[in-house]
């Protein structure tokens, strides 16, 4: 029986041991990849034909555009909480004004902010394009958050004509052409 004792208290040392090596040696690498974060954000743009309208949909984290609007415009202001100033809006609308632009048939078009709503970490940002009678082709510039952060990247999604396209735009390569002809 003691035989068996000794046996499993060395054997349960050896687990201790195991384990301290393994928590000493994974410890670091979860700290490094809890560390990183990712920068993304994902627009959505569908023509509506029958009225005749580009409808866009801007999916950003809240805490990225949060601190865009610090270094920007106000280094107190606060998203997403019943403290938010009304002048939040007014600053949403001139920076997505300035980094979302859009030519329709190889003509500038305005880009009408509608609105933002929060839904959990994401503020989704409505903006519109009025009075398209068609689009034969449309060139995206998406330059969300790139004067921030580097590794920023912007998916952008399209649904014209019932064609469905997508790219990832980023800091070296901001801008999409689609041609429809």
């Amino acid at each position: 029986m003691k035989h068996y004792n000794n046996y499993f208290r060395n054997q349960n040392k050896e687990m201790r041991i195991s384990t301290l090596f393994l928590f000493v040696l994974i410890t670091p690498l979860l700290a490094f990849t809890s560390l990183h974060k990712y920068y993304i954000s994902v627009t959505q743009i569908n023509y509506i034909q029958e009225k005749q309208s580009v409808q866009i949909t801007s999916r950003i984290f809240i805490d990225d555009f949060e601190n865009l609007l610090r270094e920007r415009y106000d280094e107190k202001i606060t998203l997403a909480g019943k403290d938010e100033p009304e002048i939040a809006n007014t600053y949403v609308e001139k920076y997505l004004k300035n980094k979302v632009t859009i030519k329709i048939n190889n003509e500038s078009v305005d880009v009408n902010f509608i609105g933002k709503e929060y839904d959990g970490d994401i503020m989704r940002c409505y903006l519109e394009v009025e009075n398209i009678k068609n689009i034969n082709t449309i060139e995206i510039t998406n330059q969300v958050l790139f004067d921030l952060y580097d590794e920023q990247q912007n998916i952008v999604k399209t649904k014209i004509y019932s064609k469905q396209k997508s790219m990832i735009l980023s800091n070296q390569n901001s801008t999409m052409v689609l041609n429809f002809n």
